[in-house]
């Protein structure tokens, strides 16, 4: 035979049931909350960031254009692989805050189909931060097939705040092939 629960005892245990119930779910509540808040911690750190923002940037329509200013930038282009990359123009000048669309040109010289990717580079280096890529093909990885012939443009602008002392700006890219099989060379598994 069973003894029966005190009254007292039943009414503590379901006290003590109503803690657990707000226990869990302000714990609940918490985690919730704390995914927004951890984003918000890492964008602001910079750490954990699963989407590349170097060198992207949104086109600020109310950006002024220096027109008391210009700065000649160079273009350059360096193939490491199996294929012809060269700037359509070697040069051009360009006004602090103003859009401006370079073409650079590739061919794959190869009977094969290849991946690549470009690398950009920039001098002098005080200039790196203040060169804004809009659009750029070095973003991702290229694949050429056959042959192909490719233009590809880069849209840019530099931002107004570059020191004054700097009158030229190169952009150079090397153009490289992936390690890797290429779609042609994947092997059949058996």
């Amino acid at each position: 035979m069973t003894t029966p629960v005190p009254r007292e005892t039943r009414g503590l245990n379901r006290q003590m049931l109503g803690k657990l119930l707000v226990i869990a779910c302000v714990m609940f509540g918490f985690g919730y909350a704390l995914i927004p808040v951890y984003k918000q911690i890492c964008e602001v750190m910079g750490i954990n960031v699963l989407t590349q923002k170097d060198g992207t940037v949104a086109w600020d329509k109310n950006t002024q254009v220096d027109t008391t200013r210009s700065i000649t930038v160079e273009f350059d282009g360096n193939a490491q692989g199996p294929w012809r990359f060269r700037p359509v123009v070697s040069s051009m000048q360009v006004h602090p805050g103003e859009l401006v669309t370079v073409l650079y040109e590739v061919v794959n010289t190869q009977g094969r189909t290849v991946n690549a990717q470009a690398i950009p580079s920039y001098a002098p280096q005080s200039a790196t931060p203040h060169f804004k890529k809009v659009e750029c093909f070095c973003f991702q990885q290229q694949t050429l097939k056959p042959h192909e012939a490719r233009q590809m443009p880069v849209v840019f602008f530099l931002d107004p705040a570059l020191p004054k002392e700097v009158k030229t700006i190169t952009l150079s890219y090397t153009f490289f092939e992936i390690a890797g099989l290429s779609q042609a060379q994947t092997p059949v598994v058996q």
